[in-house]
Parts: C-alpha cells; structure tokens; sequence
C-alpha cells in the first residue's frame, strides 16, 4: 500500500532508463530488463529481473486477474477490454518477470515453441503472469466495443451529483469529443516495486508521441493525438479525521497525487463493492473510486514530478 508521502529507496530514472532499453532518443525495444532486489518480511533479499514486454494474446488470464476490480465488483466486459489492450501492440507494456533461465523466449523462440507444440493447450508458449500493465486507449477508436461502452456509462452514473462536471463528461465521452480522450490504463500488484513506475510513464508517453509519427495509416496517427486523458483509479479516503496529523487521503497508486493536483477535472464516489475489504492499518479509512482528467499539455510536468518524487529521500 503506498501512502501519499512514502519514498522508495532507488536509483535516478537517468539511471534506470539504459536498463529497460528507453534510450533518451530513438524507439523501444521489444524486450527491457530491470533488475530490483527485494527484502521480505524474513529480510532474506531477493534478487527480481521484470520485463518490459509488448501486450500479446498470451498475456490475456495475467492482464485480466490485474484488472479484475478496475471497476470494483461491478459486471462489466472485462474481457473484452483486456483484448483490446493486448490488441493494441504498439502502445501500452506489460511487465513480467524474466523466467528461471534469465531470459524471456524470444519471438522466434515463440514460434518454434507454438509450432512444436511445446506452449501448451492453446499452442503459445507459457507466460509468467504479468506484475503490471499501462495503456492508453482512444475512447473514440474503440468506442463502439461493448466494454467500452459499459465503461462510458459506468462513469456517467457515477457522475451524477455535479451537474457541471457531468456535462463536460458527456461532452468528453460522446461523438467526436471522445475520439481526443485517452483512456490511461496503470494496473499493477499492491507490492509491485517503485523503481519501474516512473520508467513504464516514459515508455508510455513516448510510445504515444511516436505514433503519432509512426502508425501506418493518417486515421491510426491521428487517434493518438490525445487532447486529454481519463484516468479511474482507488483511493482510500478518512471517515473522519480525529486530528491535523491525519491523512485525509491514502493513494494505492503514488503517482494518482500527481495526477490529482494537475488534473482540470476530478470527483470521488464509493467503489462498487459487495463487501469493503480495507487493511488493518486504515481502520476508519473508506476505499473510493477516484476519476481524473488531465489535459495533455501538463503530461511533461506530471513526468518532471514523477521523477522527482523517486527521487526524495
């Protein structure tokens, strides 16, 4: 669980960005590698190599157990939403673990195993189950999918106190308004390491800057020049505040306080759930559903501060 004030001990994003393969000019590469050691409650460190890999089919039941509660418990096409992700290759990653050998199978490798039938029943090779997964998704491009229409109209209804906020919503999320939304997409494990949050925002922002240079069609060019992004995340918010040196807010996600401070647009309401499962150490917390616009011109201050926010001691 991140609190709004906690700070990894981590080395520069400078640093970290050689060892994913994000060069400071130029395109990705298929496969990044970052090396994190972790202590356990036992503190016998642990040595973990991730991966930064392009969304593919294989990575469909890892994807889908991540966003398992984007929308809390309410029924909704998941997934069909976790196949748009993994269809959409050339913008978004996810992270794995490398595997025993030190190295992921590369996509000859892949072939070789589907063709030999060695990855199992469906043919892929096997997957270790993806740790994080970041994405942004035209709500425009995609629009007439079923899961993103349930999406729109989830956020609507959750929307329905504030009049004002509403209407730019709808405005945001109907006809040709959405096709200059982005839908930014961050879902990773509760104790996923700090290190590679900043570098998976880079890769993000850079993927979607060189699509709009890079995607073969003007149409496909164009649906990445995001006006703004729509951002859904959780939060855990105080009942009451018994005194100042309480937190109002607790953020699962460190870099949703960023986010909410250069946001134009943000509001809170409960987070569906049949039963709310809040840890121990935030008795008298309530979690709650957490939606945010941001406009794109503030993305370059968002990733100045997300660098130095790893970067405080």
């Amino acid at each position: 669980m991140v609190g709004s004030r906690q700070r990894p001990e981590t080395a520069t994003v400078a640093e970290l960005r050689p060892q994913l393969g994000l060069p400071a000019n130029g395109r990705r590469r298929r496969r990044r590698r970052l090396p994190f050691t972790r202590r356990p409650v036992a503190e016998a460190t642990v040595q973990v190599d991730f991966g930064f890999f392009d969304p593919k089919p294989g990575d469909f039941h890892g994807v889908k157990l991540l966003l398992r509660s984007y929308l809390g418990d309410r029924e909704w096409d998941v997934s069909g939403f976790v196949d748009l992700i993994l269809g959409q290759t050339t913008v978004g990653t996810v992270v794995k673990s490398e595997s025993p050998e030190g190295e992921e199978q590369e996509e000859g490798e892949e072939e070789e195993a589907a063709a030999s039938g060695e990855g199992g029943e469906s043919g892929e090779a096997e997957d270790v189950g993806p740790y994080a997964v970041i994405t942004a998704l035209n709500l425009g491009r995609y629009g007439t999918h079923q899961c993103i229409k349930e999406l729109k109209n989830y956020i609507l209804e959750a929307c329905c106190e504030d009049l004002m906020k509403k209407k730019k919503l709808q405005l945001m999320l109907s006809g040709e308004g959405a096709h200059d939304v982005g839908l930014l997409v961050c879902e990773r494990f509760v104790n996923f390491p700090h290190q590679p949050v900043s570098p998976l925002y880079e890769g993000l922002f850079d993927e979607v800057s060189w699509a709009t240079e890079d995607e073969p069609t003007q149409e496909l060019r164009d649906s990445f020049r995001f006006k703004s992004y729509l951002i859904l995340t959780r939060i855990f918010m105080t009942k009451r505040r018994v005194s100042e040196d309480d937190e109002s807010i607790v953020y699962v996600k460190a870099e949703d306080e960023i986010f909410l401070k250069l946001c134009s647009l943000s509001f809170t309401v409960d987070l569906p759930r049949k039963e709310q499962v809040v840890p121990p150490e935030l008795k008298g917390y309530k979690e709650m559903a957490l939606f945010m616009v941001v406009e794109s011109c503030k993305v370059p201050a968002f990733r100045e501060e997300l660098k130095s926010f790893l970067l405080e001691d």
